[in-house]
């Protein structure tokens, strides 16, 4: 262990030399206050920056131990943390040189409160993990600026954003209790036989489809019909009352741009945690919600979707269906049947991104068409049965088809982005206005079975590298020589869970898929090692940009894999 003034002298001493030469700062230094850890150093100005971490004594931070003795309360001050020293780092951090040269950041983020390995809090310490683009002149060292930066810069940052006493300790106690409160609402949700609940006074619209901000001046505050709102006693704001959505087949309708979508949307990432203010910050959904849509093109391997589809031409298998190039309806068929596979206890669909004749084949098509020449189930017979074997709700957003009044459980209108509960009128409307379809499909949903990856078939290796992975965006990962196209998978939030995803699949692929545990079993093994030791089993060294994921967008990715093989 060295200290600040010998890092400086460090620094100092390699100023104009070789980029390369950055490499002797590797290791750990005393501050008054904290200590520095360089834990990677970047090869080249122009290359990804180096990873650095500091640990703060908590006698030296002095964060009150109720902000953190739950799990719920230790993420929402992780994530104030995170925020505070980025906003610090933008202040202080600048230009210095070549590439990226004086850079000081950590982690993105956005408005959902997620778990991630940039910042740490217990008993003992504070570690917050952030990189540095160590500055040069083309490829020469600036050592002076560099000691600037490390050894002051960085020390001014700690001071303002990770010292309880400069911090406002009004808005970390209102952001732990939040996350705390949003945790236990989410638990209450099952004992209450409701899949999803959203706070009267909620903000739903959002400012436009790249800001995920709450609208402001426009915005209708939610209100819950009467007849569906439930109340509950949170272990911190006390008393909350809000929509309550049952368990079952649940319709969400109404006119165009009067908030069907905006409501789905809100539940879709109502599975995390949002910032106070956010206006979602109390819509909770079962965390065994997934998103479902259509996905023409995307690569489908061994999936059993005969629930749905059977009789394909040329007899193609639909008990173990593989193809490159999936349909709308064989793709959102799969969705559904992987969704399962994985765990899957609520399923959102919205018409606008479902396959038109995978939802519905009405009576004029029925009468058109014969069933013997249609392969495919629709999904408005299945969606009871569905409920009724596997106790798997669903809330669907429709607006073109009253056919699905005959299967719904509940009816939700919104009319000016405010609901009312139509249930009533909906069912007097299909006693009145009988359809005359046949149902379709048998009277039991079907088998839904479990595959068994190939580790063959799951190589991460490009060139000499054994582990080649990186996220391009926050919809797309390279695998070795593949791209995992994950823009349908609208739960993905973060950049960082992809990171963490594609590091997941690497680690399942060493320790769990052994042509002996179905996908299942490997999901469960993977994610409880996740929950007991933590992301950073899945890195080599500590990483600073991994965000909490859930099982089933870990899933989605290996299922979207091209080279997937499975028995």
């Amino acid at each position: 262990m060295s200290n600040r003034e010998k890092l400086r002298s460090l620094l100092l001493n390699l100023d104009n030399r070789s980029y390369k030469a950055y490499k002797d700062i590797k290791g750990s230094y005393n501050f008054p206050d904290f200590t520095l850890i360089i834990d990677h150093v970047q090869g080249d100005p122009f290359a990804a920056p180096s990873k650095v971490r500091v640990k703060i004594p908590q006698a030296i931070a002095g964060f009150p131990e109720q902000l953190y003795n739950s799990l719920s309360r230790e993420i929402g001050l992780r994530d104030y943390l995170i925020r505070q020293f980025d906003q610090m780092a933008r202040e202080i951090s600048g230009k210095r040189g070549t590439g990226k040269s004086g850079l000081i950041a950590i982690t993105r983020y956005g408005q959902e409160i997620l778990e991630r390995t940039a910042a740490f809090v217990s008993k003992k310490e504070v570690e917050v993990r952030f990189v540095v683009g160590l500055p040069a002149q083309g490829r020469r060292i600036l050592g002076r600026q560099a000691a600037a930066m490390l050894c002051e810069d960085i020390p001014e940052i700690v001071a303002a954003a990770l010292l309880y006493d400069s911090l406002d300790k009004s808005a970390i106690q209102k952001q732990v209790e939040t996350v705390e409160d949003a945790d236990w609402l989410r638990q209450q949700l099952a004992e209450n036989n409701l899949v999803a609940f959203v706070a009267d006074g909620a903000i739903l619209p959002r400012r436009s489809g790249v800001d995920d901000r709450p609208l402001q001046d426009e915005a209708i505050p939610f209100q819950s019909p009467e007849s569906l709102r439930v109340e509950f006693a949170c272990p911190n704001r006390g008393k909350i009352t809000g929509m309550g959505i049952p368990a079952g087949i649940n319709l969400i309708v109404g006119g165009g741009y009067h908030g069907k979508s905006t409501l789905l949307k809100a539940i879709e990432v109502g599975v995390y945690n949002h910032l106070p203010g956010d206006g979602r910050e109390f819509v909770v959904t079962n965390p065994a919600a997934v998103k479902i849509r259509a996905e023409d093109g995307r690569s489908i391997a061994g999936v059993d979707i005969s629930p749905f589809i059977n009789q394909l031409p040329q007899g193609r298998s639909t008990t173990n269906f593989t193809t490159p190039n999936a349909s709308g309806s064989t793709s959102q068929a799969a969705n559904i049947i992987e969704a399962l596979e994985a765990g899957a206890k609520l399923l959102l669909v919205d018409e606008d991104t479902a396959a038109t004749n995978f939802m519905i084949r009405d009576r004029r098509m029925q009468q058109l068409i014969s069933k013997d020449k249609e392969p495919i189930t629709p999904f408005i017979d299945k969606i009871q049965q569905l409920y009724a074997d596997y106790g798997v709700s669903t809330i669907l957003v429709m607006g073109g088809s009253g056919d699905y009044f005959d299967v719904a459980d509940t009816v939700i209108a919104m009319d000016n982005f405010q609901p009312h509960d139509v249930t009533a009128k909906a069912k007097a409307i299909a006693r009145e206005y009988v359809t005359e379809r046949s149902a379709e499909g048998g009277r039991k949903f079907g088998k839904i079975t479990s595959r068994i990856p190939l580790p063959e078939s799951i190589d991460p290796s490009r060139g000499r590298r054994a582990v080649k992975v990186k996220v391009r965006d926050v919809d797309e990962v390279a695998f070795g020589t593949e791209d995992i196209d994950l823009t349908a998978v609208e739960q993905i939030v973060d950049s960082g869970q992809l990171r963490a995803i594609a590091a997941a699949i690497v680690y399942a692929k060493q320790r769990y898929i052994d042509r002996q545990n179905d996908l299942p079993t490997i999901l469960d093994l993977t994610i409880g090692d996740l929950e007991n030791e933590g992301l950073d089993v899945i890195t080599d060294y500590p990483q600073g940009d991994l965000a909490y994921f859930r099982r089933f967008e870990l899933a989605a990715a290996l299922n979207r894999l091209r080279t997937l093989a499975v028995k």
